[in-house]
């Protein structure tokens, strides 16, 4: 288990993380959200101590992650998939690490043929793509067996099988007992990895809750309704007591009934449904939602109010010519 408690981090007069408190249990997958310049990667890197809190603690099983003995057969982090030595192979980076950490080296082969990387792991890291560094990454965090297991932005520059294969591998993971705690922008992904989630904006917890109360919790669900009699339809909703909205495309939204109650009152009255779907929010529409007061850097489109383009912008703020100075 992960264990944070008022944790803060400041940078001068920037406070990056703002006394965070929150636990990543066992035996789920959470997932770690929160806009860009939330504070995610300072407080995984507090949790490893790469940074040092402000105050508060982190402690790992109930100790500081310093005072761990052979640290990755506790925890394995997957924090910059490029951290590895350039001039060593792949199979050479992973034998340095079990030598530094007391880990059998029966395990380097054991984990590269587990990430896939058993036909290149003699050559270069240097030379691998931002994938096959992601898969020598989370070899490195397995190699130690770890019962803990933290990854940042881990499906980045996987191909669609990778994704594939790490999300199964995270899900198992989990089944296992161990705790695992991902970091991810990908919401879809984290949509279909994560059981329990963090969300955190400005340094702040926004929210410590399941997956589906989440989404449950910060956005619209609604039942759509389509029929060829749609005024009679309209008639026996209102009579119901059924508030609709009229949608762009001419069908009904309806927020207070359950498709099974709106079924079975169209059949009682003998009106043909051409569709009757319920319509429940993706977790990037909740995650929108929930983190619309904390986002830091705002883009804009063109043409939207306080949008222009660099050379617009310099043009802009160029000091203009007086014309009374002609001639001068």
């Amino acid at each position: 288990m992960i264990e944070l408690e008022a944790l803060t981090k400041r940078f001068g007069a920037k406070t990056a993380v703002d006394s965070l408190s929150f636990r990543v249990r066992p035996g789920v997958v959470t997932g770690f959200l929160g806009p860009n310049g939330a504070g995610k990667s300072t407080t995984m890197r507090m949790m490893l101590d790469l940074d040092i809190p402000t105050s508060g603690t982190v402690r790992i099983d109930g100790r500081h992650y310093r005072e761990l003995q052979e640290p990755m057969k506790y925890v394995g982090a997957l924090l910059d998939a490029k951290a590895m030595h350039g001039g060593r192979s792949a199979h050479n980076n992973l034998l340095c690490l079990a030598q530094s950490n007391r880990i059998p080296l029966s395990r380097v082969p054991e984990v590269l043929d587990t990430v896939g990387l058993t036909a290149v792991a003699r050559k270069k890291s240097k030379g691998f793509s931002l994938g096959m560094s992601q898969r020598l990454g989370i070899a490195a965090a397995l190699l130690g067996d770890p019962q803990i297991l933290m990854f940042d932005e881990p499906v980045n520059g996987l191909d669609p099988e990778g994704i594939h294969w790490i999300r199964n591998l995270m899900k198992s993971l989990a089944a296992e007992g161990r705790t695992i705690f991902v970091s991810s922008h990908l919401m879809s992904e984290m949509a279909l990895t994560a059981d329990h989630l963090i969300v955190i904006g400005q340094g702040r917890l926004l929210a410590d809750t399941a997956m589906a109360d989440f989404i449950q919790q910060n956005s619209r669900s609604y039942v759509r309704l389509r029929s060829p009699e749609q005024e009679r339809l309209k008639d026996v909703l209102a009579g119901a007591g059924i508030a609709t909205v009229n949608s762009a495309n001419g069908t009904l939204e309806i927020d207070d009934a359950t498709a099974a109650q709106l079924g079975e009152l169209a059949a009682r009255h003998r009106i043909v449904l051409h569709e009757l779907s319920p319509q429940r929010a993706s977790l990037e529409e909740a995650f929108m939602q929930m983190t619309a007061g904390a986002v830091e850097y705002h883009a804009h489109s063109p043409g939207e109010q306080g949008a222009s383009s660099p050379v617009a912008q310099a043009c802009a703020d160029r000091p203009r010519w007086d014309e009374s100075r002609k001639g001068a």
